[in-house]
């Protein structure tokens, strides 16, 4: 039967349902309470599942317990299966913290490290996930971009000959790769379709892309055919938040203050945006 915490499907179930209905599940950034009911209702809206997630960087707002408890919060009203992802973990207390909360799937991400470094970071991560039953994202590769307030101006494409001795070494459940993808909408995407076939043809998981807000839809369809299971959404639903209030401020020569009216709009535009972007990456 599959696992439950208060609704949050845990990530392994997320995986194989995915897997068997012939789903991407996007994983949508959240930062606060709104952002977070909007992901949720977006995905229930479209009736197809994904991920809440937040990043370590993004933690510095909240804690691993709060964003939980209120994830739980927002997805118990629905029957569409949602996971509660940790983005982009920068360190293993980080991991710990966020599966001790709750938190039904974990991302390390040691890929600035020498690869021998980023291995170890990995699989002392998975030795503690994989007793709690929660599967781990691991990334080979790095992006170029700026990833909320963090920016790497260098790029460095996943070695597929490092692919398959990575995974089996380290035990992960998911890879996050660097095919040309970016973070943020800065820098435009280029995607090798040649080189991520390549890497599904060797890896013995699935493939996750993040920066996903600026790669065509028709390239993520490509992808889908080669190993794509999971994909990264961040400035997409960031921009519907962000331009909610800074549209009432501007229309209201800077008088608007009604924030109770403004946070449920945004909701409305977020989860918008959500169910718009499940939908067309799954059709």
């Amino acid at each position: 039967m599959p696992s439950i915490i208060m609704k949050l499907i845990n990530g392994y179930d997320l995986m194989n349902y995915a897997k068997k209905n012939g789903y991407i599940l996007p994983a949508f950034n959240t930062t606060n309470l709104e952002m977070t009911y909007a992901i949720a209702k977006g995905l229930d809206d479209a009736k197809l599942p994904g991920y809440i997630q937040i990043s370590s960087n993004n933690l510095r707002l909240s804690n691993p317990k709060i964003i939980a408890e209120i994830a739980r919060d927002a997805a118990k009203k629905y029957d569409t299966p949602i996971g509660l992802h940790l983005d982009h973990g920068k360190s293993y207390e980080d991991v710990k913290a966020c599966v001790e909360a709750g938190f039904t799937s974990i991302m390390i991400d040691a890929s600035s490290l020498p690869f021998e470094e980023n291995v170890e970071e990995v699989i002392r991560a998975v030795r503690y996930c994989h007793f709690y039953g929660i599967p781990v994202e691991a990334e080979l590769g790095a992006l170029q971009g700026k990833e909320e307030d963090i920016v790497n101006e260098s790029e460095t494409h996943t070695d597929p000959a490092m692919v398959e001795d990575f995974v089996t070494t380290t035990g992960c459940d998911l890879l996050a790769v660097a095919v040309g993808n970016v973070h943020g909408l800065d820098l435009k995407p280029r995607v090798d379709l040649d080189l991520l076939k390549t890497i599904a043809d060797i890896s013995p998981v699935p493939l996750v892309l993040h920066g996903g807000s600026g790669i065509p839809f028709d390239v993520i369809q490509k992808a889908r055919k080669c190993g794509l299971l999971k994909i990264n959404y961040g400035s997409d639903l960031r921009k519907e938040f962000i331009r909610t209030f800074g549209e009432a401020y501007e229309c209201t020569a800077h008088k608007a203050h009604d924030v109770i009216s403004l946070s449920m709009k945004a909701v409305e535009n977020v989860s918008a945006k959500a169910s718009e972007l499940v939908r067309i990456i799954n059709a």
